[in-house]
């Protein structure tokens, strides 16, 4: 059954059919081949989206929605660049910190770039930069937003695997702290060997006080959302209701720039981009079921359990396979599908489930740089107007701190166990 269900599912994709048509179909055909009740297929579907915590992910993205629409991202921009002020690379280094903020309330590396890839590339070109460093740049420093809460792919993780969505929303905060100062120490690095310019701008403690003042309401939102999870006050899903009402709140009264018809195109967006996540979740849900159907876990498990007992060995295994997977397939779709498959035999190898979502992430963000699906190419393709090997061309020093994060954090537990043990006890 498996195998039909495979071989399906690579020839629609081969075909060009969209991912969720490929698990949806590949899953159906398997189940009327093997005569399966057809009623399951779309049993499995809506149960996979009756879920709470799913509910966080289109409120999250209708808040990054909602921030950006108000032009709030530039005003952030503009604080970081005079804060960091007239060194080499500095508006390189602003975009880094900036995706480490706006990560506060995008949950998203496409998001990110949406909001902020215009504005970083155009910026950095403006001073002279070249064209390819600032497209590898802006994408780099979106990986931070899906390892930073709130992460909607780490939301998703924990839905699929039973982990506490909230422990592993917080496990991301260390590691996403470590992605930006490896980044920065990368663009450092090149900004000394290959003098990279100084920003142009004049920083003076009335400038920073004066856009401080400006910025001050947007850098409240990820505050309360990060305050709140780290608190207990709120889960995921009511932290994301709470942002959503604080963008509103902003919007409307204080920076006066949130119009109706503004609200109704964010609406539109967010519900344009939850139906295709949602889509993927349901469909993959039924391709993850026939695999179980047909024991495809359990073998994984023990075949994995039969080549080592080394938590660490086998981490480094799924460290390949998902650098590997995220090369062709869609991050959300990976994770529905081999989450389920391969996090059991690692929790039973004695591997922490937390640090396993966060490594699980962070492979498959890796895998958004990467041709030939790699999403944030092509959309950074898009925005900055060039071809897709350049973009590739200038994001490929980086891949250097993304994985030397990725070492660290599978081989050093505590990066991502450290922050959630101390806030529970």
């Amino acid at each position: 059954m498996s195998i039909v269900l495979i071989v399906v599912f690579a020839a629609a994709l081969i075909a060009g059919a969209p991912i969720a048509v490929a698990l949806g179909l590949s899953s159906a055909i398997a189940i009327f081949a093997f005569d399966l009740p057809l009623h399951v297929l779309a049993q499995r579907a809506v149960n996979a989206l009756d879920s709470t915590p799913l509910l966080a992910v289109p409120l999250f993205i209708l808040a990054a929605s909602l921030l950006n629409a108000m032009g709030v991202t530039a005003h952030i921009f503009d604080l970081v660049r005079l804060m960091v002020g007239r060194i080499r690379g500095a508006v390189a280094q602003v975009s880094i910190l900036v995706s480490l903020i706006f990560s506060g309330v995008s949950g998203a590396a496409l998001a990110d770039i949406g909001a902020l890839g215009k504005i970083q590339i155009d910026q950095m070109v403006a001073q002279g930069y070249k064209k390819n460093f600032a497209a590898g740049i802006t994408i780099a420093a979106a990986t931070i937003g899906p390892i930073f809460p709130p992460s909607i792919p780490l939301i998703i993780y924990a839905s699929v695997t039973n982990v506490s969505a909230v422990q592993l929303l917080v496990a991301g905060i260390v590691p996403a702290v470590l992605i930006t100062l490896f980044l920065m120490a990368q663009v450092a690095i090149i900004a000394r060997l290959y003098g990279l310019p100084r920003d142009t701008v004049t920083p003076s403690l009335r400038s920073v006080a004066e856009k401080a003042i400006v910025s001050l309401p947007a850098l409240i939102a990820p505050i309360i959302l990060i305050g709140g999870l780290l608190s207990g006050y709120f889960g995921p899903t009511e932290v994301a209701g709470v942002t959503v009402a604080y963008a509103l709140m902003i919007g409307v009264f204080v920076y006066r720039t949130l119009t109706l018809r503004a609200v109704w195109e964010s609406l539109r967006e967010t519900a344009e981009a939850t139906a295709g996540i949602l889509f993927i979740v349901s469909t993959a849900a039924v391709f993850a079921w026939v695999l179980t159907l047909d024991r495809v876990p359990a073998i994984a498990g023990e075949w994995l359990l039969g080549i080592s007992s080394n938590p660490l060995v086998l981490l480094l295994l799924v460290n390949v396979l998902l650098l590997v997977v995220g090369m062709f397939l869609e991050s959300i779709a990976a994770i529905l599908i081999i989450a389920p498959i391969v996090a059991p035999a690692l929790h039973a190898a004695g591997v922490d489930p937390l640090q396993l979502g966060i490594v699980f992430v962070l492979n498959l963000m890796i895998g958004l740089l990467t041709p030939p699906i790699g999403m944030s190419l092509y959309m950074v393709s898009i925005i900055a107007t060039m071809p897709v090997h350049s973009v590739v061309r200038g994001v490929l020093p980086f891949f250097v701190p993304l994985i030397l994060s990725l070492l660290v954090v599978s081989t050093v537990p505590a990066v991502s166990t450290w922050l959630p043990t101390l806030l529970s006890r």
